[in-house]
């Protein structure tokens, strides 16, 4: 049968891929970032450890999706899914590849386990999908793993609730373990960490409301469960509401997990920056 074997986190700023586009992942000032990712593309590529498939966690950043269609949770079951163009072009990167059979089973389980999804025929994905992908493989010719996008609104509110998540991540590994196909698949969760864009608090960055939710996603994943939308407002900032996305891919893994690898950041652009790899304990 299919399983999960892995869980990633990762930021998704879009300065990530104008860096590389741009010849700047050397310098002083993006190196420690990309030198910070290292240990985890080399870990990706070692045998067995990379995926056939993954399940990309991410929002949307109104390029497939406006104030006209907001779906809480989406599912992408394509067969291509094309780079969006963000108001300067799309990113010269390869077309993410979907696995409509994978994905179709899927949305079935999940819809009938009463998670209500949208499920994307046609969809272009931006930076929030392809940023994750460039940080773990580099810039390949294409993708070395197919990939089902799975879109989650924290951009209007209200979001969903970081329990909503953690059941919809234990949905997902539900829905992976009944597919009989034999498939590594990972589950990443994108986004994050702390960091607000505009208002009088822009820029504000909170290390130690960071570090305490990347200690608790193995330690103690029932209190972030529980975490009002409030707290993530008023300790990380508007867009830190993104690290609910985190909790799909903790739930997924199942009760126990085990922490591998853990990257932290900051500044990156004005945001801070989290990575973290999981499996199943």
């Amino acid at each position: 049968m299919a399983r999960i074997t892995a869980g990633i986190t990762s930021s998704h700023i879009p300065a990530l891929g104008a860096a590389i586009q741009t010849g700047k992942t050397g310098d002083d000032y993006w190196g420690p970032v990309f030198k910070g990712y290292e240990p985890i593309r080399q870990w990706i590529k070692r045998p067995g450890n990379t995926p056939d498939v993954v399940i990309l966690v991410y929002n949307d950043h109104a390029s497939a999706f406006d104030m006209n269609i907001i779906p809480t949770f989406a599912i992408g079951c394509a067969e291509r899914f094309k780079p969006a163009d963000e108001g300067w072009g799309p990113r010269p990167v390869p077309d993410v590849i979907g696995d409509p059979d994978l994905a179709w089973h899927i949305a079935q389980s999940l819809i009938l386990d009463e998670f209500d999804m949208t499920i994307m025929n046609q969809m272009d994905v931006d930076h929030g999908c392809t940023v994750p992908l460039s940080m773990m493989f580099g810039e390949p010719k294409e993708w070395p793993c197919k990939v089902i996008p799975l879109p989650v609104n924290v951009v209007t509110y209200p979001p969903p609730s970081g329990n909503r998540c953690w059941m919809l991540g234990e949905a997902i590994k539900r829905a992976v373990e009944s597919y009989e196909e034999d498939l590594k698949v990972h589950i990443w969760g994108t986004g994050g960490m702390s960091h607000q864009l505009q208002g009088p608090r822009a820029g504000l960055i909170n290390e130690q409301f960071d570090t305490a939710f990347m200690n608790d996603i193995t330690a103690n994943p029932e209190r972030l469960r529980k975490m009002p939308h409030i707290e993530y407002l008023r300790e990380s900032g508007s867009e830190g509401i993104e690290l609910v996305m985190w909790l799909i891919m903790r739930g997924a893994l199942g009760e126990k997990a085990k922490e591998l690898h853990r990257f932290y950041h900051i500044p990156a652009s004005n945001t801070a920056l989290g990575q973290l790899v999981l499996e199943p304990a």
